[in-house]
């Protein structure tokens, strides 16, 4: 979708009384979706996934943005406290069963938001996985939330076009080789022969968090 496209259907939305929302893991592509909404209404929701685990050099991107940008950004943490999120062992979570934690982190805070707002406006893309790539533009989520993908359709290139056209900040990490900027312990520099979703939870068999796998309807 363009610009156009996008502010109509956002516009439309409103229109219609619904509550909308979105989420961003402050990595350099996904600035693209934060700057568009800045400029069409920057007073959407921006929720900030804060699962503790973040690289400091996120968090501090995150303020820089929200001030550059203009953003009501709000951080949304899990109810189970640390201490607490560990295995019979006494380990960490992240180290034996990476999806409960992404579970208790991640997926359960934002399945709160799906009960109070009507549309998530989702950064997705299907160039992504093979797993986005599946999904529709406007498709069904929890609790009679929509999920909305404007930019579904767009790959790598114009991402990076729209960063040189309007000279948006870049993740301070990737300098050092990382793209795909996740939770740090979950999050590893890119190989050249890998793929960019590759980067991120490297050996365990998972690709994807559980917020586009259980908080949609196919």
């Amino acid at each position: 979708m363009r610009f156009e496209e996008i502010q109509h259907r956002i516009e439309q939305y409103k229109s219609q009384g619904k509550t909308l929302f979105t989420t961003s893991s402050f990595q350099s592509h996904s600035l693209v979706l934060l700057h568009i909404l800045s400029r069409i209404d920057n007073t959407i929701p921006v929720y900030f996934i804060n699962t503790g685990y973040h690289f400091p050099e996120t968090v501090k991107f995150k303020d820089q943005v929200a001030d550059e940008f203009g953003l009501n950004i709000i951080d949304l943490k899990s109810d189970v406290p640390k201490f607490m999120q560990r295995d019979p062992m006494g380990k960490l979570l992240f180290t034996s069963d990476p999806d409960h934690c992404c579970y208790l982190n991640k997926t359960r805070p934002v399945d709160a938001m799906l009960l109070s707002h009507d549309i998530w406006i989702n950064g997705v893309r299907a160039d992504q996985s093979a797993t986005r790539a599946a999904m529709k533009e406007e498709q069904p989520a929890k609790y009679g939330c929509v999920r909305f993908h404007p930019m579904l359709d767009w790959n790598s290139k114009m991402i990076w076009q729209y960063q040189k056209e309007y000279d948006l900040p870049r993740h301070p990490l990737e300098s050092s080789g990382y793209v795909s900027i996740g939770c740090e312990p979950c999050t590893r520099r890119l190989d050249p022969d890998m793929q960019e979703r590759e980067a991120r939870w490297f050996g365990m068999n998972k690709v994807e968090c559980g917020l586009h796998t259980d908080l949609i309807n196919k």
